[in-house]
């Protein structure tokens, strides 16, 4: 089961982080706009080095969304942030959606 599209209400634009270059990061063109559940709340969490970091907006959206971590994406709000940790939510065989958790800076 996957996290019905009716609660994905918003609309997100990633750009797939590519790697360092030599002035800084760099990015995949902006993609189509993704529906997803965005909250602009304060969180504290581990980014992907374990380190704990403050995050100030957290996306849920269908499984298999691809954003890597470091990847830019810009908020319903226009606000544009970065990925610090995504995670794939599954539960098989239990009644509970899957879905693809992205915790933002």
């Amino acid at each position: 089961m996957r996290v019905p599209r009716g609660l994905l209400r918003h609309r997100i634009v990633i750009e797939r982080y590519r790697g360092e270059g030599p002035v800084g990061s760099l990015y995949y063109p902006p993609g189509l706009p993704v529906p997803a559940l965005v909250s602009e709340t304060v969180r504290t969490v581990r980014d992907r080095t374990g380190a704990e970091v403050i995050s100030t907006a957290q996306i849920i959206a269908e499984p298999g969304l691809d954003c890597p971590p470091q990847s830019r994406i810009t908020l319903p709000s226009g606000r544009v942030t970065t990925a610090l940790h995504v995670a794939a939510h599954t539960a098989p065989g239990l009644a509970v959606p899957a879905s693809t958790e992205v915790f933002a800076e």
